[in-house]
């Protein structure tokens, strides 16, 4: 993570296209271990993003392809850019963004971790719950969602639950649970 996040904010970064986001980092290719067999331990097919303005990493190894590992180390670039940057919201005036609104559907925020728009959707949730103090029930409400359904959100992703619960701790909240659904 970086020591200094960038003063822009997540928007600046997560508005971006892949080849704006890409040319501002560093990327590393090299060989990754593990299996794959011979054409995997002779090819340069893993990529490590740096992102130059937020110090922030991503490393993609999964695929014998470098195009592929790439593609995986953007996405997973922008949802660190969500977690990691945050932008002030003011708890009485907030409006949900158009891109979050259109994905409340019947009360549950739906958008598919693969989904181009999930980064940013991430970010203004994020945003939202350090506004409100990381008081779920106060975040869901102000962004139209019961606490049920807002837990839900973030548990559904790994890296952003762990996030998530990381941030409460620091601020001496207990962890999330998981449901029992």
């Amino acid at each position: 993570m970086a020591e200094d996040p960038a003063p822009d904010g997540w928007r600046a970064y997560l508005g971006q296209s892949d080849q704006d986001l890409l040319a501002a980092c560093e990327v590393d290719r090299f060989r990754a271990s593990g299996p794959g067999g011979q054409k995997r331990n002779k090819t340069d097919s893993a990529v490590r993003l740096r992102h130059r303005p937020t110090g922030l990493e991503s490393l993609a190894v999964e695929s014998r392809s470098q195009h592929e590992n790439r593609a995986r180390a953007l996405r997973r670039l922008r949802v660190a850019i969500a977690l990691a940057m945050r932008e002030s919201v003011d708890l009485e005036a907030y409006r949900r963004s158009e891109v979050f609104a259109e994905r409340v559907i019947r009360g549950r925020l739906a958008v598919a971790e693969r989904n181009p728009l999930y980064p940013q959707v991430v970010a203004e949730t994020f945003d939202m719950l350090e506004a409100a103090g990381w008081r779920l029930s106060d975040a869901a409400s102000a962004l139209g969602l019961s606490t049920a359904a807002l837990g839900r959100f973030l548990e559904g992703d790994p890296v952003v639950f762990r996030a998530a619960n990381a941030r409460r701790l620091a601020l001496g909240f207990g962890a999330l649970r998981p449901s029992r659904a």
